[in-house]
This record gives C-alpha cells, sequence and structure tokens, in this order.
C-alpha cells in the first residue's frame, strides 16, 4: 500500500490489442503500458488504461444525450480491484494482465480460487467470500474501493445487466485453474447496429463467443 512498495514484481500490464487477439496483424498492439507502484496507484493507472482505449456511443433523444460505454467503469474496477487484491503473491515474476481486444476485456492474475474451486463451477449470485490477503482485502475495504460481503461477482453481473445494450451472449465469464484466475468483459457496444446508438463498432456473433469460450475452456480445465 506504500508509495515505494517493496513488492518490485507487483505490476500490471496493461494492452490494446489490434483486433480479436494478440496477433491480428502488421501493427499487434495499439498501446501498452507496464504500470508499478503502490497497489492504490495499480488500481487507478489500470482502470484509467481501460477508460482510455474505449469507446463510447451515444444517441440523442428529445431531451438528453444516453452514453453507452464499451464496458461499464464500475464493472471494470471491481475486476481489477479483485485481481490485485487475490492474487498470489508468492509467484515471484508474475503480474496482473489486463488486455482489450475490439470485442472483450481480458483480466487475468497468478492464482487460482483460496480454496482450490473451480469459479466456474459455482453458481456466482452466492460465492462465498474467502480472501488470500486478508490485510490488503481489508485496506480496499476501508478506503471504500470494495466490500467484504463476497458480492464482487453478482455486482459485476448487475453492472452489465443494467446496461441497455447488454444481451446474455455478453454475460461476463469467469474461469481459473490452480495457477491462474481470468474473468472476460464483452464490448457492449461490438455488433451493435449503427442505427440505434453511434456510428462505429464490428460485428460479433454467438458462434463467435462460444469459440472463445472454447479456447478458455482448454487454458483453465
Amino acid at each position: 500500500m506504500a508509495d515505494e512498495p517493496r513488492l518490485r514484481h507487483s505490476r500490471v500490464f496493461c494492452t490494446r490489442w489490434n483486433g480479436l487477439n494478440k496477433a491480428s496483424g502488421v501493427m499487434d498492439a495499439i498501446d501498452d503500458h507496464e504500470f508499478t507502484g503502490s497497489l492504490i496507484s495499480l488500481m487507478q493507472d489500470s482502470v484509467a488504461f481501460v477508460v482510455n482505449n474505449m469507446k463510447k456511443k451515444w444517441r440523442k433523444t428529445a431531451t438528453v444525450r444516453i452514453e453507452y460505454p464499451d464496458y461499464p467503469e464500475r464493472a471494470v474496477q471491481e475486476c481489477i480491484v479483485n485481481a490485485l487484491i487475490h492474487r498470489d503473491y508468492l509467484e515471484i515474476g508474475s503480474e496482473v494482465h489486463v488486455d482489450m481486444f475490439d470485442d472483450r476485456l481480458v483480466i487475468s492474475s497468478p492464482g487460482g480460487m483460496p480454496d482450490g474451486s473451480l469459479v466456474q463451477n459455482l453458481d456466482l449470485e452466492n460465492v462465498v467470500s474467502k480472501r488470500r490477503n486478508l490485510v490488503i482485502a481489508d485496506m480496499f475495504g476501508r478506503l471504500d474501493f470494495m466490500e467484504r460481503r463476497g458480492s464482487g461477482f453478482k455486482k459485476i453481473l448487475e453492472d452489465y445487466r443494467f446496461e441497455e445494450n447488454f444481451s446474455e451472449n455478453k454475460t461476463p465469464v469467469f474461469r481459473s485453474n490452480p495457477y491462474s484466475f481470468s474473468v472476460t468483459l464483452y464490448n457492449l457496444n461490438y455488433g451493435v447496429n449503427d442505427d440505434i446508438v453511434g456510428n462505429d463498432g464490428g460485428e460479433t456473433s454467438e458462434e463467435h463467443r462460444k469459440s472463445i469460450g472454447r479456447a478458455s475452456e482448454e487454458q483453465y480445465n
């Protein structure tokens, strides 16, 4: 938590990739940054990186302008906070990764679930809070960056369901194995009809999402 932390390997690697994977063309990455420092600065810098690299579509009504961000900012912060709080800091030479693609944002951290369970096998609406790093979790709770009631997964899901562009095929996906944990947040504006909101965006499909899910299952099973 200090401004000059002793844990030099506590870093976050943030990358905005060009396309749908890590090798889409001549220019692999549009933006990237390696953040170091206190846990608070890691959280703030990582959230700012995502916000700076995502777009906002918008639609005008008779009285107001309604904005449609690619990702709910509160869900992004919650995921990054969870990655910093619950990562395994005994894994030297590893770090938290924030990878942005055209259609999704993937946040991964060292260390699986503290009790050894697989998050993809749990009821995310009723996950009991178990903390690997008690002091870090307590500090973030006292600073109001998180709740200490095991509601993180539920809060992320609710943030997505609240958005007008949400559909079931864009539900966040959580996966873990004994060595790592990841969450995939889908771009709410990817594939949205241009005549409904904004004038940019690509094309997505249920089959594309399933293919990503299959790749994640191979990695985390």
